[in-house]
């Protein structure tokens, strides 16, 4: 219902969100307009100033944008919706879905056949790893009502994990068998699809032939693949290669996941690696997420402790002193190499300065690039895109950089996302959409946590509805908890097309 006050004389609303300039999701420009919800459904859109306002929440949005909610395709919050169900860190960037199991590691379906490898470690501890059947962990999700919705997928790590019985080598074919059985009932039970995380050594050893054989009832299902490369250091072609192939092969949607350029040595490649999606696209479903950061974070791994860029510790179970410290400063205390004080640190986390903002630059403007934040919410000192890569987007690098439009912000981060994974009713303004919103002013949006003092609510943020429920408002959570799982729905027909899209600039971006 679009601008017909007759009609919406007579609609019932429980929520009416009154002059404001709607960003659809869709890429198109805004416009002002009113929305109405009901029961968490989007009712109706347009001048509805002639609606019944007797059982409706009336809000005045003069001056304020209204999107969809956003939605993080890139997270590791398995654990953290059931630890913490009421997800200030994401809520309060206006996310209102999150799709977990991303980089080959989930919370289900798992059953640890030792204690948690690395970097399932970053999800919890061995007891949290408790859901042997997918189901039980939407179940899980269920019963808790977190503040946000969750999506799913399968980690290709987490099932190594639970067959194999050690994981520095290939999977046999029986064993091949076994995950690819556990992948298939997970599948029927609502997973989105399956990720992996090639460059972690626990899933290094598998070779594309383990992959393949795991991941062919994908296709079927109408599922995807997402995958952290192989390598994103100098053989990043061959790694991106590799899982265009095999998404090509299988027939399913590939998701590189938090595209970069890592190591001083591929600084000013992303040119090239665009020029790669853009001769792949032409012949299949290839795209990616990214964060607005040129750091990345995660486990400490050894092999990539170098001297070209900082290094800081975020964690350390035998040195805990050591987070917030850098690696050098460390070695420098204890008069040893690099190498020598991360391998005395191990198991550590690591935020490491190691892309060049150009590079980031690049790929954020990539017209099928989304936003995905990667934060670790276990890690004691977090890297700021925990709170903070939505506001980020929208404030640094749409409003102060102009990289590009406030339009193109929010599709990257709603309408392109939720075709993407196929999040059907989410992701647009639209009558008969869920009604998952975000209320912000353009204006004054910003990201306010930085690596030294991570934790912090973005300003900017005024209002976040989920499912229709007023769930953030003012700088606080209101305490009431409208999320759900949500369970893969077959995949749609249509695909949602940027209307001001150029096919010829796609191919040279």
């Amino acid at each position: 219902m679009l601008g017909n006050p007759s009609s919406a004389a007579a609609l019932q609303c429980d929520l009416l969100i009154r002059n404001a300039l709607l960003l659809d999701g869709s890429g198109r420009p805004g416009w002002y307009a009113d929305l109405a919800a009901q029961a968490g459904t989007i009712v109706a859109i347009g001048d509805l100033a002639g609606v019944d306002l007797q059982s409706a929440t009336v809000v005045d949005a003069t001056g304020l944008v209204l999107a969809p909610g956003f939605i993080d395709v890139h997270t590791h919050d398995d654990l953290e919706v059931l630890r913490n169900p009421q997800m200030l860190a994401k809520l309060s960037q206006g996310v209102t879905t999150v799709i977990t199991g991303n980089c080959g590691i989930s919370a289900a379906p798992v059953s640890l056949r030792a204690e948690v490898p690395d970097p399932m470690n970053l999800l919890g501890q061995s007891t949290d790893f408790c859901y042997p059947h997918f189901a039980d962990y939407a179940a899980a999700v269920d019963a808790i009502q977190p503040a946000v919705n969750v999506a799913a997928l399968v980690g290709h790590t987490a099932l190594r994990a639970s067959i194999l019985d050690r994981l520095d080598r290939a999977a046999t074919p029986g064993e091949i068998d076994q995950m690819r059985q556990t992948l298939e009932q997970a599948l029927l039970q609502g997973a989105l699809g399956l990720s992996s995380g090639l460059a972690y050594h626990n899933a290094a050893a598998a070779p594309v032939e383990e992959l393949l054989a795991l991941a062919a009832p994908l296709c079927a299902a109408g599922a995807i693949y997402t995958t952290h490369l192989r390598t994103e250091f100098d053989g990043i072609l061959d790694a991106l290669t590799e899982a265009a192939d095999l998404g090509l092969k299988l027939n399913v949607p590939v998701v590189v996941s938090h595209l970069k350029c890592a190591g001083v040595l591929n600084w000013g490649r992303s040119a090239e690696i665009l020029d790669f999606f853009a001769a792949r696209r032409k012949q299949q479903q290839f795209s990616c997420d990214c964060y607005p950061y040129s750091a990345s974070s995660s486990t400490l791994d050894l092999a990539q402790v170098t001297a070209d860029f900082a290094i800081m510790i975020t964690w350390s179970e035998p040195e805990p002193a050591s987070a917030g410290r850098l690696l050098a400063d460390i070695a420098a205390d204890w008069q040893c190499s690099l190498l020598e004080a991360a391998t005395r640190l191990m198991p550590a986390g690591a935020v490491y300065h190691g892309m060049h903002e150009a590079d980031v630059q690049q790929f954020l403007q990539a017209p099928y690039s989304m936003i995905g934040s990667d934060g670790l919410p276990c890690d004691p000192l977090p890297h700021p895109r925990l709170w903070g890569a939505f506001p980020r987007v929208l404030g640094h690098y749409c409003r102060d950089l102009k990289l590009f439009e406030l339009a193109e912000a929010i599709h990257k981060m709603t309408g392109l996302s939720a075709e993407n994974f196929n999040l059907t009713g989410r992701g647009l303004l639209r009558e008969g959409y869920q009604a998952d919103l975000v209320l912000f002013d353009p204006s004054t949006i910003r990201d306010n946590a930085t690596f030294t003092h991570p934790v912090a609510a973005a300003a900017g943020i005024s209002a976040v509805w989920v499912n229709g429920v007023l769930s953030y408002q003012q700088g606080a959570a209101t305490g009431q908890r409208a999320g759900r799982f949500l369970a893969r729905q077959p995949a749609r027909n249509s695909v949602i097309k940027h209307p001001n899209s150029n096919p010829d600039k796609e191919a040279q971006a």
